[in-house]
């Protein structure tokens, strides 16, 4: 993997969740070229391990692990065989999350006509309590759980870095989605609550938060069965200055820079836009 700037991370054990993505799994794959340790955590073992393999074949040190984010049982049990693999976590990358239709309207606006014909659609008053709490948790609590589980040992040693994943619907409420962007608006804040409460104990806690970029969750909102973009790609894109579609490769710089203790060590409590100008078009 091609790498922004060289950062040495031999010895660092890093942790990554929700790290069988596309987006995590560069994020593990850029760390492990750095020569971390890699922890790869993930509901889908296979997913982990299959990202671990790519680290582990180009020279790096890395494995997966089969964690729960919302389970915190699962997250002790993962951090013990972390432990025993790797040593404890230096730096945790809180990046497991994600949307779920059951907190999705049908339709950007509520017209009059809807309310007659809600058996078609899905209106903000068809939404289910149980998928908004979903998504919520998956992205909150998602975050908060491994922060308790991993954060304890950087704690103690009075030095840490942790990065969550936010997104530019916490500056910007998408349509449709109001689960998921009430889930990472809540990222941003805790990210700035975090990065107060641990300032005495040597931890840093920032965030990245990404414009749009295709995932294996959003390819199919963005384009079609035959590959073609929808008419919600052509709004986003209408909306995003640099006219295009992040690529994964483009959010390293930004990761690299913020674990680098050196690069940003006044650097806490911050989220970060990377975005190709979406938060600074007004829209005219």
């Amino acid at each position: 993997m091609k790498l922004p700037f060289d950062l040495d991370l031999k010895d660092k054990v890093v942790v990554v969740t929700g790290g069988g993505g596309v987006l995590c799994g560069m994020f593990a794959k850029a760390l492990g070229a750095c020569g971390a340790k890699v922890a790869i955590l993930d509901l889908n073992e296979d997913s982990a391990q299959k990202v671990a393999d790519e680290i582990n074949s180009g020279g790096g040190n890395a494995k997966g692990y089969c964690a729960n984010v919302l389970k915190i049982d699962s997250l002790k049990e993962a951090r013990e065989k972390i432990i025993n693999d790797f040593g404890k976590c230096d730096i945790l990358i809180n990046g497991a999350g994600g949307n779920n239709p059951k907190g999705t309207t049908t339709k950007e606006y509520l017209f009059p006509e809807d309310l007659e014909n809600a058996e078609d659609i899905k209106t903000f008053f068809d939404l289910d309590p149980e998928g908004i709490s979903f998504v919520f948790n998956l992205n909150f609590l998602g975050t908060l759980l491994p922060t308790q589980v991993f954060a304890g040992d950087m704690a103690k040693r009075g030095k840490g870095n942790i990065i969550n994943i936010s997104s530019m619907n916490a500056f910007r409420p998408l349509t449709k989605i109001p689960a998921y962007s009430g889930a990472k608006a809540a990222v941003s804040n805790f990210t700035q609550w975090l990065a107060v409460h641990f300032a005495k104990v040597g931890i840093r806690v920032n965030a990245i938060a990404p414009g749009f970029f295709v995932t294996a969750q959003n390819k199919d909102l963005l384009f079609d069965k035959e590959g073609n973009p929808t008419p919600r790609t052509g709004k986003i894109l209408a909306a995003t200055p640099m006219g295009r579609f992040g690529e994964a490769e483009e959010l390293i710089g930004t990761l690299l820079w913020l674990v680098n203790d050196d690069a940003s060590s006044f650097v806490d409590g911050v989220v970060i836009p990377v975005d190709g100008g979406f938060a600074a078009y007004s829209g005219v």
